[in-house]
């Protein structure tokens, strides 16, 4: 928590004045006791009604007062727990946005989705409530034990023993919740997974009729939670039962004590009714203590989660704008991308996903790379915008290693169609622009016209108007495919990434795109990805991979004619007549 503090840096006043403020209401909820022994002791017991009006309008002040005070700090503290939340909520989704491939895989995006609503959202109701009650109620509970030691100082001593032990129940129950929350916020997140998995795989889950299956699934996850808080909230109730026994026989003690003193004369009828009111203050201010305990607990154990996530770092790092200058002053045109020696695993892999990987791309050149599922192609072109790093060997763009490139400036050169069309909620317009902002609805055309999507965009008849639902969902997986072609078409990269992103067009649409592409993108070193030979069979050359490793590489014939992986692939796929 103290790492995210920085973060009340622009809400100090307001994190003074809100505290402050609760403790002048405080202040004031003090001298009610004293004021209501007056009423009895002067006014009541001489029966002077007007006595009583006065005293009685001196409260209503002391509770307007009080209201206005109260009012004002919780303005202040809302204001600073808001400011506080969206701060960090910014900051982390920023964080999560540059942290690699890697770490986003390690952490999980249940985990992540967690972070960013659940836990921030923990941490502003208990930093709200910490300024309104952490310092008011101590303040309540210690001015009340002096305020009683101003009345008589023998009944006063009932307090000295009360607090201490009420303040052992309270932290010590806080001690034992603190650890359980953590455990709570953790199975949460398991119950964040199935409930993501289920919604975003519904239409697998009902293809294969497991609705049931996943049901026992998810009230398995829930009911482990729930039975989690049940066990801390358990723990949590014993709090108030023990509180109001140890404050009940407090006031017990106090009444017998004032009882014995009123018959002597030492204290009056209206100072016991103080000194009793007083406890009762007591036993008010430390459920609101016991309860906010417990908020800040679970504020406490999502703040520590939060900053685990900030802890995390990228493995890609940035070498900013320096990279950007040596990256413009050693552009090599002959070579556009090179592999030299290449090695990758992923993080906590056994094994290389890649293992000795060298080849060289040539400027315009189209490279095809095939292989069985699992081969490595998309680890292959992941490592050219730097989505990963390699663990051993060079990629080079331009005749310059791509870690020496700013992030910026490399996938500014780079334009990746991912193997998934993932489409963005706004007009086709604003999906477009992704690409590049500034893409007048000339580019944007001849992307669609590029991509083969100007014809069904034309049948939808609003133009770069046409409303997308979130990921796409009233366009099929083809038309999909074809605008998140489009869309890094736009931006007219020097290096294009096509990773199996026509799998779901006919053979006819895709024959037609590649066509366009090759004829439209001259100058661009295009990378296709595929597992189907026709779609790569014309590339300039051909990168054959298996577990991992280039088994061949060259043209359609050369490879037919010598590689055997790659001819048993055209075999499976194509006729005799269509593989020569």
């Amino acid at each position: 928590m103290r790492k995210l503090v920085r973060y009340l840096k622009d809400y100090k006043l307001e994190s003074v004045l809100g505290p402050l403020f609760k403790m002048l209401e405080a202040s004031f909820e003090l001298f009610v006791p004293l004021v209501m022994a007056q009423i009895i002791d002067v006014g009541i017991k001489n029966q002077d009604a007007s006595y009583i009006l006065k005293m009685g309008g001196l409260l209503v002040l002391l509770g307007i007062v009080g209201l206005a005070c109260s009012l004002t700090a919780q303005y202040f503290a809302a204001k600073a727990s808001v400011g506080f939340s969206t701060a960090l909520r910014n900051d982390l989704f920023a964080h999560i946005n540059h942290l690699s491939y890697s770490e986003q895989d390690k952490i999980g995006t249940a985990t992540l989705i967690t972070r960013m609503t659940s836990d921030v959202n923990q941490v502003q109701s208990g930093l709200n409530l910490a300024l309104r009650l952490l310092l008011r109620s101590p303040f309540i509970v210690f001015g009340a034990m002096i305020m009683a030691f101003t009345v008589n100082v023998k009944a006063a001593m009932v307090f000295v023993v009360a607090i201490p032990a009420l303040s052992v129940v309270v932290f010590g129950i806080m001690g034992v919740s603190m650890p359980l929350y953590k455990k709570v916020q953790r199975q949460l997140d398991q119950v964040t997974l199935a409930t993501r998995e289920n919604l975003t795989g519904a239409r697998v889950i009902r293809a294969f009729n497991r609705q049931e299956d996943e049901i026992r699934r998810f009230e398995e996850s829930n009911g482990l939670l729930v039975r989690f808080q049940i066990f801390v909230g358990k723990i949590s109730a014993l709090m108030n039962p023990i509180t109001y026994v140890i404050i009940n026989l407090a006031i017990v003690a106090v009444v017998w004590i004032s009882g014995k003193q009123v018959d002597t004369g030492i204290i009056t009828q209206g100072e016991t009714v103080a000194l009793v009111n007083y406890m009762s203050q007591i036993l008010v201010e430390l459920i609101k203590l016991a309860n906010l305990i417990v908020s800040i607990s679970k504020a406490l154990a999502c703040a520590n989660r939060i900053s685990t996530v900030f802890e995390v770092k990228s493995s890609i790092t940035d070498p900013g704008e320096a990279g950007i200058a040596a990256g413009r002053t050693k552009d090599n045109e002959e070579q556009k991308v090179c592999f030299r020696q290449v090695d990758f695993a992923y993080t906590g892999a056994k094994e290389d996903s890649l293992s000795c990987i060298d080849f060289t791309a040539g400027k315009g050149q189209t490279i095809g790379i095939i292989g069985g599922t699992g081969s490595g192609k998309s680890s292959l072109v992941n490592l050219i915008p730097r989505f990963y790093d390699v663990r051993q060997g060079k990629v080079l763009i331009d005749g310059r290693d791509v870690r020496e490139y700013s992030l910026q400036e490399l996938r500014y050169k780079v334009g990746v169609v991912p193997q998934k069309a993932v489409l963005f909620k706004g007009t086709l317009r604003e999906n477009m622009q992704w690409g590049k902002k500034d893409a007048t609805d000339e580019e944007i055309y001849r992307a669609l016209d590029m991509a083969q999507a100007r014809e069904f965009v034309d049948s939808k008849e609003k133009g770069l108007e046409l409303f997308i639902e979130q990921g796409g969902k009233n366009l099929s997986g083809g038309q999909r495919q074809r605008l998140t072609i489009a869309r890094a078409l736009v931006k007219q990269p020097e290096i294009l990434i096509m990773d199996d992103s026509a799998s779901a067009l006919d053979f006819a649409t895709d024959a037609s795109l590649r066509r366009a592409i090759r004829e439209g993108t001259k100058g661009m070193t295009v990378f296709l990805v595929s597992q189907r030979a026709t779609t790569i069979r014309n590339a300039d050359q051909i990168l054959v991979l298996d577990d991992g490793h280039m088994v061949g590489k060259g043209n359609h014939q050369e490879l037919f004619e010598h590689c055997e992986v790659y001819r048993e692939i055209c075999l499976s796929q194509l006729s005799k007549e269509e593989v020569q």
